[in-house]
């Protein structure tokens, strides 16, 4: 009660009853209902029914959509039954239009699920972000949606994920996504083909045609993204030893904390800065004369949001107290003489020189325990190998700073021979760190790799637009780069590769700067365009590959491996793997009749590529 599709619904109780004992489980973040109200209807279930109780008067003349997802499982095994949905209308007519596509996040195509997907008749960018979303549909596991019972019209289409559950994108930590077209709903008749086979004779037995109606677009691809403007905040702060601050924050940021030392009072130059990437987390080295004081109090004045979300300058008084020494294990009782002197230690600098093997494209890298002062590169040597005989390499080395972030991390930069031997010398007291301590003796033999033991291999791109700037990202099992190379004359080439397993992403890095940007809704820009190859990458010593890639070939859904997708399909219960059965994706054929995005439907094709 009302029945489904009833027309004239007045009552605010809706019953629907099903032919076994059910359940409806997280109703709260599972079911959906469209049209939005500021107060959610009550979902529960009772015996064979579900129940829903509009606490709100219903609108005239509205189609009413209950959403309910996956939500409702049977009460004995708890199988779920999935996309179901219920609708009726308060007037004469009911509307049956749909909308059905995809989430996917920009990043790395990994389906969202449970993200709410709504639209606006209001076609206002401002929509969005003052005002409820006007009927709404959550993604399923695979990141699907359709929204239903839309009126004829035009449409925009967003996607949030709705912490605050107002329908509203007010918090600009939730992602989201939206169409930078509107979207006209349609329908059209068709003609289904079904086929029923004769078993026993191995043979056609009946061709029925019947008409079906195909609710369009059932395309829509929506690219999810982060503004990247999370509410920052202070998470640790320490004094790691007695000659480093340090503080950590949540998220990063384009300007840098100010600090003050309240005690003792000392001049502005009173530490040198090291730090990360995004600046969320900070390493501050105290000048030499603060080390030995126990507790420094310093005000630190960052940017937070306000209320209102905008950020301003705010200060906290934070304390800083030098770490006590561990205390050493007890010794063994020896005897005490009156005339034993202890010796004092001498403290030299730390140094973490290179392995005694590296990679024929990579510098050799030098971590110290402390930020340097003064090199003296007249006291660096570096020796190549020639029969058994050491003789200096012809040209200037120099020992350089590995970046402007890092103050302890160097590195020597030289065009290395392939299988060659060298030997790299430091003399004592070449480096001296910021504490006055200086290095001991550094003799580091080391090997470059044979030239047999690295590949080269290249993408030929096609299907990017022209003058379209771009980049291809070598991928490793937890899909996360190892390389990088630019697409120059739609090649992407990696030469001197390691042997291994690959896999691989293009970005359109449409600004040209070499890094993924995401999108920003304000200026209504869609994050940078990704796409995955669909295959592994099998890289074995001393190969040549040139593989043809077209970015476009592959529905856009299909293409990322399932061996490196996160956001997978739970296994149906009963469901198992054939022995040997490929873990790609499996050719599927498109049915021009189905909805790709149902569920239900066996036969799934893929999302249209719209980019």
């Amino acid at each position: 009660m009302p029945a489904l599709g009833a027309t004239n619904v007045s009552t605010r109780r809706v019953e629907i009853e099903f032919d076994e004992f059910i359940n409806v489980k997280d109703a709260f973040s599972k079911v959906v209902v469209s049209p939005t109200s500021k107060t959610a209807p009550k979902v529960s279930s009772q015996g064979r029914k579900a129940i829903v109780q509009f606490d709100d008067t219903l609108r005239a003349n509205t189609t009413y959509t209950i959403d309910f997802a996956d939500a409702i499982q049977d009460n004995n095994e708890s199988n779920k039954m999935n996309s179901f949905a219920f609708w009726f209308s308060t007037g004469e007519e009911l509307d049956t239009l749909q909308i059905s596509g995809m989430v996917l996040a920009a990043r790395n195509l990994e389906p969202q699920q449970g993200m709410l997907v709504g639209v606006h008749t209001n076609l206002d960018d401002t929509a969005f972000t003052k005002t409820r979303l006007e009927r709404v549909a959550k993604t399923d596991e695979r990141g699907r949606f359709t929204i239903r019972n839309l009126k004829p019209g035009n449409y925009r289409v967003f996607a949030l994920a709705d912490v605050n559950n107002d329908y509203t994108w007010d918090n600009p930590a939730e992602d989201i996504a939206f169409m930078d077209m509107t979207i006209s709903p349609y329908s059209e008749q068709t003609t289904a083909i079904d086929t029923i086979y004769d078993i026993v004779n191995s043979r056609i037995d009946t061709i029925v045609k019947r008409a079906r109606t195909r609710f369009l677009p059932n395309d829509v691809l929506l690219s999810s993204f982060n503004i990247d403007r999370k509410t920052q905040y202070l998470v640790n702060y320490q004094r790691i030893d007695s000659t480093r601050l340090s503080l950590i924050f949540n998220a990063k940021s384009d300007t840098l904390p100010t600090l003050r030392l309240v005690s003792p009072k000392v001049d502005d130059d009173w530490y040198r800065l090291e730090r990360s990437r995004f600046n969320d987390t900070l390493t501050y080295w105290l000048r030499p004369d603060l080390v030995a004081q126990d507790t420094l109090i310093v005000a630190t004045e960052y940017q937070r949001p306000d209320s209102t979300q905008n950020l301003v300058w705010g200060t906290d008084t934070l304390k800083f107290l030098k770490p006590r020494p561990k205390k050493a294990k007890e010794k063994k009782k020896r005897k005490e003489t009156t005339d034993s002197v202890v010796p004092i230690p001498v403290r030299h600098l730390g140094v973490t020189p290179p392995s005694s093997s590296i990679e024929y494209y990579a510098p050799l890298y030098f971590t110290f325990d402390e930020p340097v002062d003064t090199i003296d590169q007249s006291k660096i040597r570096l020796e190549m190998k020639s029969d058994t005989i050491w003789k200096p390499v012809d040209r200037r080395i120099e020992l350089v700073k590995n970046d402007s972030l890092t103050l302890v991390r160097y590195k020597i930069t030289c065009p290395w021979e392939f299988g060659a031997e060298y030997k790299l010398s430091v003399d004592s007291a070449a480096i001296v760190g910021m504490y006055g301590h200086s290095n001991q003796k550094v003799e580091q033999p080391f090997k470059v790799k044979e030239e047999e033991e690295y590949s080269n291999f290249s993408f030929t791109v096609d299907g990017l637009l022209q003058g379209v700037p771009a980049f291809v990202e070598l991928l490793n099992a937890s899909d996360a780069p190892v390389r990088t190379a630019k697409v120059v004359n739609g090649v992407a080439e990696f030469l001197y590769l390691a042997p291994g397993s690959y896999y691989a992403r293009l970005v359109e890095d449409r600004n040209g700067n070499g890094e993924y940007d995401t999108g920003n809704y304000d200026l209504q820009q869609q994050p940078e365009f990704v796409y995955y190859y669909p295959k592994k990458i099998n890289i074995k010593k001393n190969w040549e590959i040139t593989q043809p890639w077209n970015i476009v070939e592959t529905a856009i859904d299909l293409q990322k491996p399932e061996a490196i997708k996160k956001n997978k399909p739970a296994t149906p219960k009963n469901s198992r793997k054939k022995q040997g059965e490929d873990e790609e994706e499996e050719d599927e054929y498109f049915d021009v009749n189905a909805n790709p995005f149902d569920p239900n439907n066996s036969h799934r094709g893929g999302a249209l590529n719209t980019r």
